[in-house]
């Protein structure tokens, strides 16, 4: 029987397992049969805790097709809430490592369990715009990486955007040959800006941590928000902040546990 702990950040759910003392194999594999909402428990993806010998713990995540990811913004927070409640850390600043370095939290506790948490994602690494040829239309993209790569592009009417259609086209798009994740954006005001994301390895999810920090980062490059600015997923709404003084960006947002349970 293997025991785990089903959370979401904003509807952005994952598995979550304990790996401070053992580790199940093929975690690939896993996390395929463990994110099959028909067949298994149903998530966006595998996230694996492990002891770190540069940071307090280490996170592993693993999307739903079993491709390892470098980083997950939602998931992160809930890596902190985790640990937290289930007594692995007794502070509520903690550092977290993972494929995309070290990240530093603030957990935002109140009566033993942590209601939000804010993540240093460290200096996000824009590059020039490009252009690119989807379904016969040249779509502008502004490529970031926080860790790991992403795309945004802007548009009108992102809510009657045909998704599962044009995610997989920018996903394996030629441009990219490491595949990469893609985020829509409806600019509303300069500090409210709407998006949509496919993810690398997960198609759409209800919100993407590292897209809306990437959404932020371009948008404010570009001249269409500030350095802060609430952005606006699927599943609920992330407070983005580009600090101008270090160059990190600052993202504060929920976490939620969904249920606990066993897994043959």
């Amino acid at each position: 029987m293997l025991r785990f702990t089903k959370m979401q950040g904003l509807g952005n759910d994952y598995v979550y397992l304990d790996c401070t003392k053992e580790t199940p194999g093929n975690l690939p594999g896993l996390a395929v049969r463990l994110s099959d909402r028909h067949f298994g428990v149903g998530s966006d993806g595998l996230i694996c805790i492990f002891p770190s010998r540069r940071a307090d713990f280490r996170m592993r995540m693993f999307n739903a097709d079993g491709s390892e990811g470098e980083m997950c913004g939602n998931g992160i927070r809930c890596v902190g809430k985790y640990v937290y409640e289930k007594g692995l850390a007794n502070r509520t600043e903690l550092t977290v490592e993972t494929l995309a370095g070290v990240k530093r939290l603030t957990l935002h506790a109140r009566d033993g369990a942590v209601e939000t948490v804010t993540v240093d994602m460290g200096e996000p690494a824009p590059a020039p715009p490009r252009t690119l040829t989807v379904r016969g239309r040249e779509w502008e993209v502004i490529p970031v990486s926080v860790g790991n790569p992403h795309i945004v592009t802007y548009l009108t009417g992102v809510d009657g955007l045909e998704l599962a259609a044009l995610g997989p086209e920018f996903e394996r798009h030629p441009a990219f040959p490491e595949r990469t994740n893609t985020e829509f954006v409806e600019v509303v005001s300069p500090d409210r800006l709407k998006m949509r994301v496919w993810e690398r390895g997960s198609g759409e999810t209800l919100a993407c941590g590292t897209g809306a920090c990437a959404v932020l980062c371009a948008s404010a490059l570009s001249g269409r928000s500030g350095r802060a600015a609430t952005v606006q997923l699927r599943g609920g709404g992330l407070d983005i902040r580009w600090d101008i003084a270090d160059n990190h960006i600052y993202m504060t947002g929920p976490a939620g546990t969904v249920f606990e349970g066993q897994f043959n």
